[in-house]
């Protein structure tokens, strides 16, 4: 099965915030950047469309795929990061506590949010479900941290490699084979 996966445009947040779970706009350049995404991802056609549900997510798949059905998957949702959804990344770091995640964000929840291997579980659901189907071309509109997770399960790669190796840009179209 082929997956095209696909990331949501940038957001109207300021860059170094985190913004995981929370359901932010899409920025104002959303014009521009959706017309290219069309121009990679829209014009194909898919045995079925998922997205994640947040309006970033939702926003674009219903205007890449109008009047296609759009399965809306809560598994597709980016990492939740609890308290610090919506505060600066450098804020977070600064902390003893941001510290210690980063250095142990495989193992460890952020402070009322998701942990690390949560979140590899509900991708890894998803992806063991759509094994299920004889789908043969598949559309996934979500984020960053699921189009990283997608690929570390797909192709095999640690999440460090992931991580340091591919950075999904906004608007970004990947493809990945799903066996």
């Amino acid at each position: 099965m082929k997956l095209f996966c696909i990331r949501h445009t940038r957001v109207a947040v300021p860059p170094g915030i985190c913004y995981g779970q929370s359901d932010v706009s899409l920025a104002d350049s959303y014009p521009e950047e959706l017309a290219l995404v069309k121009s990679l991802a829209g014009r194909q056609s898919f045995d079925a469309i998922f997205s994640s549900p947040l309006i970033r997510c939702r926003q674009l798949a219903e205007d890449l795929f109008p009047g296609e059905k759009i399965v809306f998957d809560h598994r597709l949702k980016e990492m939740n990061f609890g308290e610090w959804e919506l505060q600066p990344w450098d804020q977070i770091y600064a902390t003893s506590e941001g510290k210690h995640w980063m250095d142990h964000y495989q193992e460890i929840s952020c402070p009322n949010g998701e942990s690390y291997p949560e979140f590899r579980q509900r991708v890894t659901l998803f992806l063991a479900e759509l094994k299920t189907k004889s789908f043969k071309k598949v559309a996934v509109v979500a984020h960053s941290g699921v189009i990283r997770l997608i690929k570390s399960i797909v192709e095999n790669q640690s999440i460090d490699e992931v991580f340091t190796t591919f950075e999904p840009a906004y608007g970004g179209v990947y493809k990945f084979e799903l066996k």
